[in-house]
């Protein structure tokens, strides 16, 4: 999967989330829904990203989220 569609992805799940009244909800709301349903590798592939700088269009909601829930979405690596 490229990372245009993963960002692509990303920010369906955003828009969602983004009718939700309470922002703290909303990006905890981001973070689980790709934590239980995108397999590591996706994951992966989106921080990659993220830290090269190759998610221009990802929105500033779903940024903010993955930002915040770092920690608990970054797959470990396999030993």
């Amino acid at each position: 999967m490229d990372t245009h569609n993963l960002v692509n992805m990303a920010n369906q799940i955003g828009q969602f989330f983004s009718a939700y009244p309470d922002q703290k909800e909303a990006m905890d709301g981001i973070a689980n829904h790709i934590r239980k349903f995108w397999e590591p590798r996706m994951r992966l592939k989106l921080f990659q990203a993220i830290d090269q700088g190759e998610t221009g269009d990802l929105s500033a909601l779903v940024s903010q989220a993955l930002q915040q829930h770092r920690a608990q979405l970054e797959p470990t690596p396999a030993h």
